[in-house]
């Protein structure tokens, strides 16, 4: 996923369009379409191009080049007949990687018969992503990578305050890596060895749920 660079995001309403705009301010190269002119006008700026086109065109995708980006989204929200339609449009023109939108568990299964990468149900993953945090009062966000797999913010314990990531070597201790510290307005990203934590850092944690259980506990 981290080498994609090229993306078309086909559905621009709320979800599709801060995907879109996103994607952008992280650098790549994004192609926004959707059949309202308003919502592409909308996007318009943000983005590297803006279409007005209807996805569930085969012959308009392969004509804007979608085929040659490296991942498609599809996030027309609830219209399950033109997601499954433009989902097939997509896999037919050979684009490498395909995430999409649904309205519900039905709407996740037919995608992923269709063969969708990866089904999303952001209203959904959104209430499972609150429901976490707010059992972990010491958790500030967390971001489930998979079943196993996560990313939290958590303050710094007290325990690791004046210490190096050296010292504390949370890799052996707790199998975690530690992304990033953010300290006031600033954040440093994949810190040195040396970095040396303060009182009111907040660290940035990857790692799997077992010893990210443990790092809530400190």
């Amino acid at each position: 996923m981290n080498s994609m660079r090229s993306y078309v995001v086909i559905g621009l309403g709320r979800f599709g369009a801060e995907v879109a705009l996103e994607l952008c301010r992280q650098g790549c190269e994004v192609l926004a379409m959707d059949v309202s002119g308003d919502l592409v006008a909308q996007v318009a700026d943000g983005v590297t191009h803006g279409v007005v086109a209807d996805g569930q065109d085969k012959e308009v995708l392969r004509a804007l080049g979608a085929s040659e980006m490296d991942c498609a989204v599809v996030a027309v929200g609830s219209d399950l007949a033109a997601s499954v339609l433009i989902t097939m449009n997509l896999k037919e023109l050979g684009v490498p990687y395909t995430i999409c939108k649904a309205h519900d568990e039905t709407h996740r299964r037919v995608l992923q018969k269709l063969g969708a990468d990866r089904v999303l149900i952001p209203e959904q993953e959104q209430a499972v992503r609150l429901a976490k945090a707010l059992s972990s009062p010491n958790v500030l966000d967390y971001i489930e990578l998979s079943s196993e797999y996560g990313i939290v913010e958590v303050p710094a314990p007290e325990s690791w305050w004046g210490k190096s990531l050296r010292d504390l070597n949370v890799r052996a201790k707790y199998g975690l890596n530690i992304l990033a510290i953010r300290r006031g307005e600033k954040i440093q990203v994949s810190p040195a060895a040396d970095f040396a934590i303060s009182q009111g850092d907040v660290v940035v944690v990857l790692g799997d749920t077992h010893g990210l259980k443990k790092v809530r506990r400190l």
